[in-house]
């Protein structure tokens, strides 16, 4: 598609990777987007030994501590060994896996095995927390758990690629003054500032429509549910259940969008993002 059959809608202002899911990840100046999304992004997670279940801190109360960790790439390059960083200052290498595994363990006192791809029929839960009005494809979730199953190989919870703008996030901090919308909430892989002018929930408009940033192509498939991670406690934010009210109250519970790579290519930091 050339660029005058294309739209500026904006630029890229921040890139992040999440080299093991749940846990805290690494913001970069560029990033490689391959058939998978960005390159590195989960490629690791924990895996409970006594269920099989993959970890994910959409359980808060079983596994919010690892949350609390942070994951970065050895060579910084989206390959290779992972670096878990924990609270007391500790780091372990994936390339240490005994000692990584138990050091988990102790942590979320639980029987955990640091894994990097996903078995067939893996699943996880995910915790709907004690309020009004949380609906997801017609019915309400109120104090429950639920399960779905992951793509196998993978540990996305469906789409492989995260974009959010800084609209988005402005106007949530209009509506809901007092909360705090860090994007750190969210954990997108992708933020946009929009042109000039754009206001709102600006990416609801793209859904079903290509972006172009960089040499990179990706697909805007569907909104982004969000769930109780973004209401968590992280680094100096504090736990704030009406981040996700607002979300639900405002958009139907979404708040950016889910991409699908339709090519391969690196964005930058600063990188022209144009709408097809």
């Amino acid at each position: 598609m050339s660029a005058a059959s294309t739209e500026v809608v904006g630029r890229v202002v921040l890139l992040h990777r999440y080299p093991v899911k749940s846990m805290g990840g690494e913001r970069l100046e560029a990033v490689r987007i391959t058939p998978r999304g960005v390159e590195g992004d989960r490629a690791g997670a924990l895996v409970d030994r006594e269920t099989g279940r993959v970890v994910s801190a959409k359980r808060p109360r079983t596994w919010g501590a690892v949350f609390g960790l942070s994951a970065s790439f050895e060579g910084g390059n989206g390959r290779g060994p992972i670096l878990v960083g924990f609270q007391d200052g500790e780091t372990v290498s994936s390339a240490d896996r005994r000692r990584l595994e138990a050091r988990l363990s102790t942590l979320l006192d639980r029987d955990v095995a640091f894994a990097t791809e996903s078995p067939e029929g893996a699943t996880c839960e995910y915790h709907w927390p004690d309020m009004d009005g949380l609906v997801q494809d017609g019915r309400t979730y109120r104090d429950e758990i639920t399960s779905w199953e992951l793509p196998t190989g993978e540990f996305f919870d469906s789409s492989s690629l995260h974009v959010l703008t800084t609209a988005s996030l402005e106007h949530l901090r209009g509506l809901v003054p007092g909360s705090d919308f860090h994007p750190d909430r969210f954990r997108p892989n992708i933020i946009i500032e929009p042109a000039a002018g754009a206001r709102g929930f600006v990416e609801n408009g793209w859904v079903g429509r290509a972006l172009h940033i960089g040499d990179a192509r990706m697909r805007v498939t569907k909104p982004c549910l969000r769930c109780v991670m973004v209401t968590l406690p992280q680094g100096d934010l504090p736990k704030d259940p009406r981040v996700l009210r607002a979300a639900f109250d405002h958009n139907e519970g979404n708040v950016g969008v889910k991409c699908e790579v339709a090519g391969a290519g690196t964005v930058r930091v600063g990188d022209e993002v144009r709408l097809g």
